[in-house]
């Protein structure tokens, strides 16, 4: 067995979901501008996500799920998933960012699984609270790991691909590191560096 692991926002999907919900109470700058620190690695993962959900307080959940269903896909990205298929790979995508997006995501593109966090609500709206398994800096690796064991795939079959700082520690796990359009801080461990938004580019470097 083989396993692909792609990061959700700005690798599987054009953009930061978490913006895009930002936007709709007119924070989306506010808000990009800590995910961008916390993207380049300038910032704990954990409490710049903690800090940002907490700006979403009072977003009703049903604008909430309708920006999450209408987010751009990156080109190439279900055809991409198609072909790794093909190629014998399960394909799965870890987010530091939420179900809501994740869970649409894997529905449309044909994914085997989603990993990520859940926004808390109440009485229709968001609470301001956030928990699930993508908490954290080294939550992907974990995450890993764990998914590694219970399908019974090598390091040796194992490719993932991002983009940010928080996807450091899934690279630490896999043979096959791919930065997409990635932070430098990202780049410097990855031994794939794709800068065309074009996920297709990724087929060249899997087999």
């Amino acid at each position: 067995m083989k396993l692909f692991v792609f990061d959700f926002d700005s690798t599987l999907m054009d953009g930061e979901t978490i913006d895009f919900l930002a936007g709709a109470l007119g924070l989306k700058e506010k808000v990009a501008e800590i995910t961008e620190m916390a993207m380049r690695g300038e910032l704990d993962f954990f409490e710049s996500l903690i800090t940002r959900v907490k700006l979403l307080e009072g977003l009703e959940e049903k604008k909430v799920n309708e920006i999450c269903h209408n987010l751009p896909f990156m080109p190439g990205a279900k055809e991409t998933i198609e072909e790794l298929k093909k190629l014998g790979y399960k394909v799965v995508v870890f987010s530091g960012g939420f179900r809501n997006a994740t869970n649409h995501a894997k529905d449309v593109l044909g994914l085997d699984a989603d990993f990520s966090n859940i926004l808390h609500a109440k009485n229709g709206r968001l609470t301001g609270l956030v928990g699930g398994d993508m908490m954290f800096d080294f939550s992907k690796g974990d995450m890993l790991q764990r998914l590694q064991k219970l399908l019974g795939v090598s390091q040796e079959n194992t490719a993932v691909a991002g983009d940010g700082a928080n996807d450091r520690s899934m690279f630490t796990y896999a043979k096959t590191k791919i930065a997409f359009c990635a932070k430098d801080i990202l780049k410097k461990e990855a031994n794939v560096v794709i800068e065309k938004k074009d996920l297709r580019e990724i087929l060249e470097y899997v087999s």
